[in-house]
């Protein structure tokens, strides 16, 4: 029967999970599942056996791993290993057709294709890549599983399409409990996004997700009108010595997994931990089977998605100041680099009365660890009534971390955010810290974005950075207006200490819908800056300012800082929505005279 036509008149059982069932065999440490392929032929044809008996009839290749990136570039391993996944999963259905004498029973292989991981390649052309390969050995089922990101998808879909016509394409993503992938996607728009596509015949979501989880996301999700592939975990995995294990229920799973049909699963089978006995206790739930007995009364059947609102949204005053053209100063302090906070919090104090409209803190610098960015903000808020906008890097929190301190932040009364991808760690630190950067500033704002009105009542406003040094501005205002149809709504730029500084943020007036605090940070001596000059990224300072500071002491250089810092305002003044001062040395009272100064000529026209 054609898989489209059997799927009208009933729900097609895919097996359960090859990798961590593989793993529970002995002697299987040393190589890895889809070499297995290769070098243990007998014992993958085996576990698709054993689903086949118990009650797959779509069984996917072992082929989850294979991509050219992590066969370290050898295609031809690569190509070997996925011919001889096709190979072993064909020859278990035959084999299967054979034993039961039922020649003309309905099974469907599909040709399974897992995400590609190595940011360095085209995501669009590995897949083309691996499908060509299936194409050529006769493949009509395709399944992407498992993915965080869509890149290249849509792509290697088209191109299967063209190829053979009559393939049978899903499309499937992973997504935690909450919906959202690992890269930070809302999982709601990638369903409604590839669900719409001519290429693609069915969505769905597999991994991450138990199914008494899953089927909670996809109640949430309102995915009514939408045919979904559904293939849960078996539940969550802990650690026992050096293994990792799923210690799950499979009567629960099945139970729970065989409700899914009347949420549009018309594919349904088992993820990470489940085992044959799994995917036959699903195929007798879905046979009929008394689910009442083992599926808990609470299984939720709400379809609620947005959290109710709860007191009155807090006044933001800095949003307030920008929306209404009165071009509000931000001042950037950076965080205590030890447990005494007392300075930081008088200059906030010192900062506030001076007029700072508001205080942005800077986010581990420099890649070195300080005070938390988000914490401090909120002491700001709650102790000095203060507006804030903490930094937060992408390089040091995955999205868990993110999610959790956003929330925090949140209820705490952050309602600014600065998205930047960070300084990277110094060389000689690798070994000992990590970088995560599990989504740069572009996908982290995108990712910040999706959760306003969702997974948050109200909504953060998102800056980002703009380099108006950079050599190719060009690039940079790209970047910006991606960042913009990422969720962003200002940027903060670098200082501006040159003519070509002041000539790129014109150019950015001109061109961005967004915005724009103009950076300011003052000059307090020659050696200060001929070393911001030399050695921080991202800073240029013209050769007449250097030379302004030659022979000054304190004093005179101060005054002098304060007059420049007064004259870039006042030129960028008609090209910015607002100002950003970064403070040098902790010298808020500096900052506070520059404030001043800038105000005053300002209203004197």
């Amino acid at each position: 029967m054609d898989i489209r036509t059997y799927l009208k008149e009933r729900v097609l059982l895919l097996d359960g999970a090859m990798g961590t069932y593989y793993a529970s065999f002995p002697q299987t440490k040393e190589i890895s599942c889809e070499t297995a392929n290769l070098l243990r032929p007998e014992l993958i044809r085996h576990i698709h056996t054993e689903y086949l008996n118990a009650g797959s009839r779509g069984i996917i290749t072992n082929t989850f791993g294979v991509n050219r990136p992590a066969f370290l570039g050898n295609d031809q391993q690569a190509e070997a290993v996925l011919e001889a996944g096709w190979k072993l999963a064909n020859e278990a259905v035959d084999g299967f057709r054979t034993e039961t004498q039922n020649e003309a029973e309905d099974v469907f292989v599909f040709a399974d294709i897992g995400p590609i991981s190595d940011q360095e390649v085209s995501a669009a052309s590995e897949y083309i890549w691996i499908a060509e390969r299936f194409l050529r050995l006769g493949a009509e089922n395709f399944i992407f599983e498992t993915n965080s990101s869509p890149e290249g998808i849509a792509d290697a879909c088209a191109y299967i399409r063209e190829k053979r016509p009559e393939a049978f394409i899903t499309v499937s993503f992973a997504a935690q409990p909450d919906g959202y992938t690992a890269s930070g996607y809302d999982v709601h728009q990638l369903l409604t996004r590839f669900n719409s596509l001519e290429n693609v015949d069915l969505v769905g979501l597999n991994c991450m997700s138990s199914a008494r989880h899953m089927l909670e996301l996809v109640r949430r999700l309102r995915t009514e009108g939408m045919r979904l592939c559904l293939k849960p975990n078996a539940g969550y995995p802990v650690v026992l010595g050096t293994r990792t294990v799923y210690d799950s229920n499979p009567d629960y799973f099945a139970a729970v997994a065989a409700c899914m049909p009347s949420e549009g699963a018309v594919m349904l089978g088992g993820c990470c931990g489940t085992t044959p006995d799994f995917i036959r206790r699903l195929r007798d739930n879905l046979k009929g089977n008394s689910i009442s007995k083992i599926l808990p009364e609470n299984v939720p059947a709400s379809r609620a998605v947005f959290p109710a609102s709860h007191g009155t949204e807090p006044e933001n005053t800095f949003i307030t100041k920008l929306k209404s053209k009165e071009k509000p100063f931000a001042v950037e302090l950076d965080p205590p680099e030890n447990f005494d906070f007392s300075a930081f919090m008088s200059n906030t104090w010192l900062l506030k009365r001076k007029g700072a409209d508001m205080i942005t803190i800077a986010d581990c610098p420099i890649a070195r660890s300080r005070m938390d960015s988000t914490l401090l903000a909120c002491k700001l808020r709650r102790e000095l009534g203060i507006e804030v906008m903490p930094h937060m890097t992408s390089r040091d929190r995955n999205l868990n971390a993110t999610k959790g301190l956003l929330m925090g932040g949140y209820a705490e009364g952050i309602r600014n955010i600065l998205l930047v991808t960070g300084d990277p760690i110094p060389t000689a630190q690798r070994d000992e810290v990590k970088s995560v950067f599990q989504f740069n500033s572009r996908k982290m704002a995108a990712y910040v974005h999706s959760l306003n009105g969702r997974m948050i009542p109200g909504s953060f406003n998102i800056f980002g950075a703009l380099n108006v040094n950079a050599r190719n501005f060009r690039i940079q205002l790209e970047l910006a207006k991606e960042k913009q149809s990422c969720g962003m709504i200002g940027f903060l730029t670098q200082p501006v200490l040159t003519k070509q500084g002041m000539e790129n943020l014109m150019l950015a007036r001109r061109e961005l819908d967004a915005f724009i605090l103009g950076g300011i940070m003052p000059v307090v001596s020659a050696a200060n800056a001929r070393y911001m000059d030399s050695e921080i990224n991202g800073i240029n300072v013209d050769r007449e300012i250097i030379e302004r500071f030659e022979g000054l002491d304190r004093a005179a250089a101060e005054e002098l800082s304060v007059r420049i810092s007064t004259e870039i305002a006042l030129k960028m003044s008609e090209y910015v929505d607002g100002y950003y001062i970064i403070t040098p040395f902790n010298r808020a009272a500096l900052v506070g005279r520059i404030i001043d100064s800038v105000r005053e000529r300002l209203s004197e026209g």
